[in-house]
């Protein structure tokens, strides 16, 4: 199969920044008109297998951010996803032959509802929501994206946790012949993620099916990943495949790799400089003239903010806790 390289790909096939912003700014005006995108009945999220398929019933979301999305090459071949390779670029050049359908998730512990559920039942109760959200990859580069994707809060109150539950645990497919990043030994396979029962029951975090309005790529995570905004790029894992409610703390894949610089919480703190680099600033991919990834180098830095900004809506989640010990 023909790989192409982003110069390859016709400007058609991109969403602009402008027509998207067009786009988004008539879903809020006919949200503000009628209501009746939020208000509404909700529609049930349907998630199509074409790739780059459009997403029906999207709406708006209250936690999006103002600042203008990076444009839709940026989001897609500049992407952290190990089980593709270890290179920004390789997640894009390695995936394209993946097949994400059919899809299941599997739910176990200590819950009221457990069982194996096909991707189109899990989703299907809840309706597709458009956020807007600022993450940061390593070494302080940053991105805003468009995502599009379900409640977790939504997803874990369905299925009844226990009380005995503190903790929600993901794991990622794992299959060397189809993912050939798995092949090498930079991580233990299948990676592995988790949050705080509180955490994952906040209003903020998603499991994201979308960009753009269009259903997730490969390099991104499709069929179905997580995003928690206020931990910038942190706990974004991908291909979820089954979430287990969990009363003891997971060893998540990147505590157990490198334990002395990345911990469970993963809260980036500017204050706290990782063992490698600041955390003080960031470089926002696209920001200067011209834009796109040529700008890596020449983009200018910026104040990286507790919890990303969410600080309101998350800081009472680590009230007693040292952030600075646990990081």
């Amino acid at each position: 199969m023909l790989i192409r390289k982003p110069a390859d790909i016709r400007p058609s096939e991109i969403t602009t920044k402008e027509s998207y912003l067009s786009r988004r700014n008539f879903m809020k005006a006919a949200a503000l008109a009628g209501g009746s995108l939020v208000a509404g009945e909700a529609l049930p999220a349907i998630i199509p297998e074409a790739r780059r398929a459009k997403l029906e019933g999207v709406v708006p979301s209250e936690y999006s951010t103002d600042e203008t999305p990076n444009s839709y090459t940026d989001v897609t071949t500049y992407n952290n996803y190990y089980e593709f390779g270890v290179r920004k670029e390789d997640p894009y050049q390695n995936s394209q032959e993946f097949e994400p359908h059919p899809w299941s998730i599997e739910v176990t512990g200590n819950a009221e509802k457990t069982g194996t559920f096909a991707l189109e039942d899990f989703v299907k109760p809840y309706t597709l929501e458009e956020r807007i959200y600022r993450l940061r990859c390593v070494e302080a580069w940053s991105m805003v994206i468009p995502w599009v994707g379900i409640s977790l809060a939504d997803v874990i109150k369905q299925f009844k946790p226990l009380s005995s539950a503190k903790y929600v645990v993901f794991e990622t497919l794992h299959d060397a012949k189809r993912m050939p990043g798995q092949r090498s030994r930079s991580l233990r396979w299948p990676y592995v993620e988790g949050l705080t029962i509180a955490e994952a029951t906040n209003p903020l975090p998603i499991l994201a099916v979308g960009v753009y309005g269009e259903v997730l790529p490969n390099q991104n995570g499709a069929p179905i990943r997580l995003i928690v905004p206020w931990k910038y790029g942190f706990k974004s894992i991908k291909g979820i495949v089954k979430i287990h409610f969990s009363e003891t703390r997971p060893r998540t894949s990147w505590e157990l790799a490198a334990p002395h610089e990345y911990g469970f919480y993963a809260n980036v703190n500017p204050e706290v400089s990782h063992p490698r680099w600041s955390q003080a600033r960031e470089r926002r991919i696209g920001s200067e003239q011209g834009g796109g990834l040529q700008s890596l180098f020449s983009a200018a830095k910026q104040p990286t903010v507790m919890f990303n900004g969410y600080g309101e809506h998350v800081a009472h989640l680590y009230d007693g806790l040292d952030l600075r010990k646990n990081f």
